[in-house]
């Protein structure tokens, strides 16, 4: 799949090419070399700009907004979890749901859902031994 995904970053390179150098020369337009090389600078410079996120997967990929986008990160309690309170996370207050235990005030859970406003949060594995 990324050979295709760079293969079509590549097609307008080709089609300079094809035109400049094949196509127009047939049909008696003369387009200097140097504004050929220039353009297909250009055309090169832009590949390698948008290549990473391009190939990376980056045009599949949902954007992440709303709560949702919380799950997976790290919150820290700022009132005891037993199993409701509240946690903080990149510096908003969110009321949770801890799913798996009780956490105390300072401790880290991973945030591993959303329910409506509330976050449902669990302990690490480390966390659990206590």
């Amino acid at each position: 799949m990324g050979a295709l995904k760079l293969l079509a970053l590549l097609a307008d390179e080709v089609l300079v090419v094809a035109l400049f150098l094949l196509l127009f020369p047939q049909l008696g337009l003369r387009v200097p070399l140097w504004a050929t090389l220039l353009l297909l600078a250009v055309l090169l410079a832009k590949d390698i700009a948008v290549a990473p996120y391009v190939l990376r997967g980056g045009l599949e990929r949902k954007p992440e907004v709303g709560p949702e986008s919380l799950i997976g990160k790290t919150a820290i309690v700022l009132e005891d979890l037993n199993p409701e309170g509240i946690v903080k996370v990149e510096g908003e207050l969110w009321r949770a749901l801890c799913l798996n235990g009780k956490a105390s005030r300072g401790d880290r859970v991973l945030i591993v859902g959303v329910r409506r406003t509330t976050v449902l949060v669990e302990l690490p594995e480390i966390n659990r031994a206590r």
